[in-house]
């Protein structure tokens, strides 16, 4: 199922907030759990626990984990009067100017050189004052804002599931309108071919065949035979459309029940469709032939949104 949630966590020292800890768990539509990692080097030693965690609360999706580590926090701005203290509280300098003669040194050689951008000076290594945090600390603020994060992917996901299953049960009640409306024209449609199978049984016992050939004895019964067979097995389908009945019971039963439905979903569809195909195979009027090739489409409608539920 698709879904996403997200979670800012601070990650405090005392009264201080020296770091934010940003999870953002985006999952989409898969058959089984698949979870990929887009983490800082630092915060690798929590992907194993995350892991565990998501896959206790979550069996199917493809999800994506990212986690942002962002230095410094949200009350730690420059707001002091001296701007030279705030430079000084935030940047080592002795790094800065010993950066700044290292390029002078370069450009006397290389001219052409381009100059170091901003972006260049501020992620070169030892620039920045950073606040050494604990790796136990780090990652209890990690797995505190994966939980609220999962928390809140999981109620997207329950919103997109009672709507998929507002939609099945839509399509569940127009394959049991098309069950019970063939259920109602059964009696004809059996008498029809019952009317037409003595027709061709009189012809056959007068010894000519529908195109006029005469039928010998032995033709005769063995004819008599195979339409006896045929009867008996293309018109009794009374057991496909209990079958495709109780089948609806159980849809409507594991939606109203709730929680991983999707696998049991998949198992039920695949016996509507089987129950389906039966149906028209054993066809005998061209009203239980439509009425198998609309089943089909609305099972296969109903199989689109099951691969989205868990």
């Amino acid at each position: 199922m698709t879904g996403f949630g997200a979670h800012r966590q601070p990650l405090k020292i005392g009264q201080q907030t020296i770091a934010l800890v940003y999870v953002e768990l985006r999952s989409i539509n898969s058959r089984f759990l698949d979870l990929v990692f887009r983490t800082p080097d630092e915060a690798r030693m929590a992907e194993s626990q995350i892991r565990e965690h998501i896959a206790k609360r979550i069996a199917r999706g493809k999800m994506e984990c990212r986690i942002h580590i962002q230095r410094g926090g949200e009350a730690d701005q420059p707001q002091e009067a001296d701007a030279e203290q705030a430079i000084t509280k935030h940047f080592h300098l002795p790094v800065l100017q010993q950066l700044q003669h290292l390029q002078g040194y370069v450009k006397q050689d290389f001219p052409l050189a381009s100059p170091l951008s901003v972006k260049d000076i501020l992620t070169w290594p030892g620039v920045i004052r950073q606040d050494e945090i604990g790796s136990e600390e780090l990652q209890e603020v990690i797995l505190m804002a994966t939980e609220l994060a999962l928390n809140a992917l999981i109620a997207s996901r329950k919103t997109e599931g009672e709507a998929l299953k507002q939609v099945i049960f839509v399509c569940l009640e127009k394959m049991a309108a098309i069950v019970a409306a063939i259920e109602i024209k059964l009696p004809a449609i059996i008498q029809a071919y019952q009317d037409k199978l003595v027709e061709k049984l009189l012809a056959v016992l007068d010894g000519v065949d529908q195109q006029g050939r005469l039928v010998s004895k032995e033709e005769l019964i063995e004819r008599i035979k195979q339409e006896v067979v045929m009867y008996g097995v293309r018109i009794d389908v009374a057991e496909e459309i209990n079958r495709l009945k109780t089948h609806f019971d159980a849809v409507r039963s594991a939606l109203v029940k709730g929680g991983p439905v999707g696998k049991r979903l998949d198992f039920l569809m695949q016996e509507l469709q089987r129950e389906s195909n039966t149906l028209g195979a054993k066809s005998v009027s061209q009203e239980t032939s439509d009425a198998s090739m609309e089943l089909k489409l609305l099972v296969e409608q109903i199989r689109e949104q099951v691969q989205n539920l868990e």
